[in-house]
């Protein structure tokens, strides 16, 4: 039983670096339709240079997809910004008698456990790419893609995490103007 609750923790955390959540925002007075071109305002610094690399081959990759093509003074100013930050979660795992090995029971100083106690503690890296656009000659910013998912060790991973990120953050680009 103990072995099933670690394996199914486990395949929760790989569920989470599989799937980075992905946020998009736009201005709704900017008019994409006129936008044809980019460039590089900043590329993203720190970290890997490999993946720096793979983070403006991916965008670049996704923009020429829309029909953008990279040029000198374009219409769009693009810059990337990479973070990362370490958390840790705990798993406390109860064995003991009664209630078929596992259970809790109450006194006064709250709820005691029946048994035995094992905690362990998992510390992980939570990486954020954030994406922003601006108008090249109003200087306004004009859009914002943000992805945010744990960074898994092995490099395959990474770089299959990064594309599912930019793929569902640039699916809905460019943004369809709002109607009132």
């Amino acid at each position: 039983m103990k072995v099933l609750v670690l394996s199914l923790a486990l395949v929760s955390f790989a569920a989470v670096a599989a799937t980075p959540k992905v946020t998009t925002d736009s201005d709704p007075s900017a008019n994409f339709s006129s936008y044809k071109t980019y460039y590089w305002a900043m590329k993203p610094e720190g970290g890997s240079p490999l993946m720096q690399q793979r983070i403006v081959e991916g965008i670049d990759a996704r923009l020429k997809a829309k029909g953008w093509s990279q040029a000198e003074g374009g219409d769009v100013a693009v810059a990337a910004h990479v973070s990362t930050s370490q958390k840790q979660s705990l798993d406390t795992f109860y064995t003991g008698t009664g209630m078929g090995g596992w259970g809790w029971r109450g006194g006064w100083g709250g709820a005691m456990a029946m048994g035995n106690a094992s905690t362990t503690v998992h510390t992980y890296d939570v990486g954020t790419l954030v994406v922003d656009m601006f108008d090249a000659k109003s200087k306004q910013a004009v859009w914002r893609g943000t992805a945010t998912g744990t960074v898994p060790s092995n490099p395959d991973k990474v770089e299959a995490g990064l594309d599912k990120g930019l793929d569902k953050m640039f699916a809905s680009f460019p943004p369809t103007p709002k109607t009132k």
